[in-house]
Formats: C-alpha cells, structure tokens, sequence
C-alpha cells in the first residue's frame, strides 16, 4: 500500500505505518535508581520489564501490524532471560507470563495490565507478546486480525491524537 488519504485531515500521507512502539513501560518515572535500556527495564529495583512485539495478523495485507509493547514480568524471569539473552537454546524456554506495562490508544477498556504470555526468540529478536485469549478488543484483534481499515484508523488516531 502506498500511502492512503487521511479522514481526519484529508491530506495524502506517503506511508500507512504497520508499526509502533513504546519508549518505555508506563510505569517510567526516570528515577536515579530505575534503568531503562532498549529490551530491559528496572524500576526502584523492584519492577522488572522486558520489551516485546505484540503482532497482530492484517487480513487484507501481506504484512502484520505490530505494537512495541513492555511486559511485566517476574524477578525470577527477568534474570532467568537476561541468564539466556545470547542463547540459542532460549527458544526452549517456556513462555513467562506477564502483564502489559503499555496502554495502547484506542482500546476500550484500556490494556495496561492485561495478562500476557511472553515467548522467547533467538538471540537478536525480540519476544513475541501473546495476550490472554479472552473478549478484550486487543485479544480480539491478536486472534482475529484486523483489516488495512484498522491500520489507517490507527494511524489517523496517533496522528491527530
């Protein structure tokens, strides 16, 4: 797809974005003592994060839409990935469960803290995010996929927030 005409402003805009991603968890405060790298997170040493990508199936394309998600996770998980990170035998690992630390736009009800599994990839990929299989619109649309529609209206939407 080559751009598409915005409802909003009815501009053309060149590329309809299939991907994007949150800085850090919501919880981020930037405290001296918290640390965000680019796939892990520590909050007051307390609060464990790893990064991931929640994928999305498009129905109507031949890519997927993909959220840059953070999800919560155990303190014996954390390490347990981190023990792993350069691993090639990572993928075996179970998936570790987890709760969403990004509220996503346009869901209702939100999906901050929505249960998750996280499932490992190898070395240099990201872990995939698969949310709980229950009615909330975001499992909905993980399960279901969703249409270029969809993707326009989600753009429209950080677009002209």
């Amino acid at each position: 797809m080559t751009g598409y005409t915005c409802t909003s402003c009815g501009e053309h805009h060149e590329e309809l974005p299939f991907a994007y991603s949150a800085p850090a968890p919501a919880f981020w405060q930037d405290a001296p003592t918290d640390v965000l790298e680019p796939e892990r997170c520590v909050i007051s040493g307390e609060h464990y994060f790893l990064r991931g990508r929640l994928v999305l199936p498009v129905r109507d394309a031949d890519q997927d839409f993909e959220w840059g998600v953070w999800v919560s996770v155990s303190k014996d998980n954390f390490f347990r990935a981190e023990e792993l990170w350069d691993d090639p035998k990572r993928t075996d690992e179970p998936p570790y469960f987890g709760w969403l630390a990004t509220e996503l736009p346009g869901y209702e009800p939100g999906t901050l803290n929505l249960k998750t599994n996280l499932h490992t990839r190898p070395p240099g990929e990201r872990p995939l995010i698969e949310v709980e299989p229950t009615g909330h619109p975001l499992a909905v649309e993980q399960r279901d996929g969703i249409t270029l529609i969809r993707v326009q209206a989600v753009a429209e939407l950080l677009r002209h927030p």
